[in-house]
């Protein structure tokens, strides 16, 4: 998407909002504004949009709407769906809203097994059952759809199979993935986390759903909102968004489909320069995790900010950290770390800008 010479290229980190996304908020913000726990006319409108937003959302997952629960990010969900575990395994592949409550249980005393991870970005499930079962009953297995820095998908078929086999649950972190690539063994996940604004829904927003009969124990106190377990007042007019992005989600993949030439031809431009991460696994068509060779991340992603190149370092949570990668250091090692940058294109990228970023960046490169 170009604007005044921008190229943006961090598509991952967030997107903008459809035109049907922005139109639904706006028409909420005008007719149904109102508080939707109120019991009155003005609330029942905007408890209305709330709950049609909800079993739009269902429909899509294939659960029924009272296994949705709305939350103010992707973040808040997965605190939501592992907080509470009695045992849990994962990976440092996961983002910091899984790796960080992990450590958190760890501090608490709750056992917690870290898997290992392949140098093509893929966690190694050789181990898990044996991981399962030194844990407790009811233990979550935490893993994503894909990653956030590669674009790797996971092997979440086999961890469903062996988890369930086990006895244990398995939580899947969604956030990157939903619609943007079939991923196999997504509807075998027993819970999710959805975060619309990674594709073009509202920012603020968060989805947690679950499969099974389950209710998750809340980690806020306060009133009796989203049936007690997020207290808290839900927004009618980014429901009114959610709702408007659910219905981009199918037809997704098509377009995402379209982008890996682009992908690809960035990829192999840069090859001189740059070693692709995950390169040889699956990968969601849109996202490139580059490592070049005598260059600090921070400083390629300052530089190429210049020149009107919008890409990252890593995921945007973690902007300012001096710290190396948490994900590619697991896959290749600190040194490779240092010098990873993300580029991640979107439904609106064309081929034009890609020539042009290229361009871009062996002038960056070669000063």
């Amino acid at each position: 998407m170009s604007g005044g010479g921008e190229i943006y290229l961090d598509w991952n980190a967030t997107t903008p909002l459809a035109p049907e996304v922005l139109e639904a908020m706006l028409r909420a913000g005008r007719e149904a504004w109102a508080n939707p726990a109120s019991v009155h006319a003005a609330g029942r409108r905007a408890r209305a949009v709330v709950e049609d937003a909800r079993e739009r959302v269902a429909a899509v997952l294939g659960v029924g709407a009272r296994e949705v629960l709305f939350t103010g990010s992707a973040t808040e969900a997965n605190n939501l769906a592992l907080a509470r575990a009695p045992g849990l395994v994962t990976s440092r592949l996961e983002h910091a809203s899984v790796t960080q409550v992990a450590d958190a249980l760890a501090r608490r005393g709750v056992p917690v097994e870290w898997l290992p991870i392949g140098a093509d970005g893929r966690v190694v499930l050789d181990e898990l059952g044996d991981r399962i079962a030194r844990l407790p009953r009811g233990t979550r297995v935490a893993l994503m759809a894909a990653n956030h820095e590669t674009g790797v998908i996971q092997p979440l078929a086999e961890a469903a199979e062996i988890a369930h086999a086990h006895g244990a649950w398995l939580h899947v972190d969604a956030a990157q993935a939903l619609g943007k690539a079939p991923v196999a063994g997504l509807t075998l996940a027993d819970s999710l986390t959805l975060a619309p604004h990674k594709l073009r829904g509202p920012k603020a927003s968060g989805i947690l759903a679950w499969r099974k009969d389950w209710t998750p124990e809340p980690i806020l106190v306060g009133g009796g909102q989203e049936r007690g377990l997020r207290p808290g007042t839900v927004d009618p007019v980014i429901a009114a968004g959610v709702g408007a992005w659910a219905e981009r989600v199918e037809a997704s993949p098509r377009r995402y489909a379209e982008l890996a030439p682009l992908r690809d031809a960035l990829e192999a431009r840069l090859a001189e320069a740059a070693d692709v991460n995950g390169r040889g696994a699956p990968r969601l068509p849109h996202v490139s995790s580059l490592s070049f060779r005598g260059w600090r991340s921070d400083a390629l992603v300052a530089a190429l900010d210049l020149e009107g190149v919008r890409i990252s370092g890593g995921p945007a949570c973690a902007a300012g950290s001096s710290r190396p990668s948490a994900v590619i250091s697991a896959m290749q090692g600190e040194e490779r770390a240092l010098g990873a940058i993300r580029v991640s294109l979107g439904e609106l990228t064309t081929a034009a800008e890609i020539e042009r970023a290229i361009a871009v960046f062996f002038r960056v490169l070669t000063r």
